[in-house]
């Protein structure tokens, strides 16, 4: 009897740290990451709380007086143990990679574009209005990389005439957010044409997406594809699109990149139409087409991130307007 308590009592306290280890992983995300939780999808917020609510509803149960020679106590709190540790270990991976400036400083609307943001989505409108030809924007961010990242360097876009939808993707992951595009032509029907672009998974799902729109999504009015455009950030497709998509391609990529390489973007080639164009900013790395700080297995810069910024707004507006009417 004494040893049976003593082990359930060793596996009793197992249970409550890991109990403790779910609200220590809240508290850890909410310290550090507390900008993309406020401003990012609710979805992670709600699974913040959900397990803040579980951690202690299993710190109760520890604490309520039970038998130890009921096995199925024993079982239950094996199974508390295992899903415990898998669960924090899941939250703690998704913590988002946070904004930083300037990108924080690029969501301060002003007289030449608009900012709004939603639960679901970041625009930037040009104050005045898009210019003639109606061609917008619809990015999706890098994986668990927050929206606001990616307004320094897509500003100039909508400074330049063009609407800018920066989707929010739930847990940060694009494939979560599939339908996005199909919700923002919906939000913005003044937008004559889509330019669909994406970093890094982003840029996948981006492909995805604009494949599927040359294909299914027509305009019955003009016969034009309402995506005339991708535009991919350090990305590339996850299959063969050279036939099926019709819209242009642009590829941006660092040379210094640890994560999209330059050896897997030029294999992109292969994949994409032949008319592709592609940038290569000498000395980026993958964590430049953003402002979120360091990304683990990124390679090393040869470049400031200003000056990388900079090119990588350059060549995706010159992109975009000659795409324009």
């Amino acid at each position: 009897m004494t040893v049976v308590a003593s082990r359930h009592a060793w596996l009793t306290w197992i249970v409550r740290a890991v109990a403790a280890a779910g609200v220590g992983v809240v508290v850890w995300a909410c310290s550090t990451g507390w900008g993309a939780v406020v401003h990012g999808h609710p979805a992670f917020a709600v699974l913040l709380g959900l397990t803040v609510l579980g951690s202690g509803l299993v710190l109760w149960r520890s604490l309520r007086p039970r038998n130890p020679r009921q096995g199925r106590h024993v079982v239950l709190d094996l199974v508390l143990v295992v899903v415990g540790v898998g669960w924090v270990a899941v939250m703690a991976w998704l913590r988002p990679f946070v904004a930083v400036e300037p990108a924080l400083t690029a969501m301060v609307s002003d007289t030449d574009v608009t900012v709004t943001e939603t639960a679901t989505r970041v625009e930037l409108a040009p104050a005045g209005g898009m210019n003639a030809g109606g061609t917008a924007v619809f990015f999706q961010p890098g994986a668990k990389v927050e929206a606001r990242a990616y307004a320094a360097v897509l500003r100039p876009l909508a400074e330049a005439g063009h609407t800018v939808v920066i989707a929010k993707q739930p847990l940060g992951v694009a494939f979560l957010a599939t339908g996005a595009f199909d919700d923002a032509r919906a939000q913005y029907p003044d937008a004559d044409r889509w330019v669909v672009g994406g970093h890094s998974l982003g840029g996948v799902v981006a492909s995805t997406q604009a494949d599927a729109a040359d294909v299914n999504g027509a305009d019955a009015a003009d016969g034009a594809a309402p995506a005339v455009g991708l535009l991919l950030y350090a990305s590339y497709p996850s299959g063969d699109v050279r036939v099926s998509l019709t819209a242009a391609v642009e590829s941006v990529s660092g040379s210094e990149d640890g994560l999209s390489t330059p050896d897997k973007v030029a294999a992109s080639r292969a994949r994409l139409p032949a008319e592709s164009t592609f940038t290569v900013v000498d000395g980026a790395i993958h964590a430049f087409f953003g402002d979120y700080g360091p990304q683990p297995g990124d390679g090393i810069s040869a470049i400031s991130h200003g000056e990388a910024r900079s090119q990588i707004s350059s060549a995706s507006t010159q992109f975009v307007d000659s795409l324009s009417r």
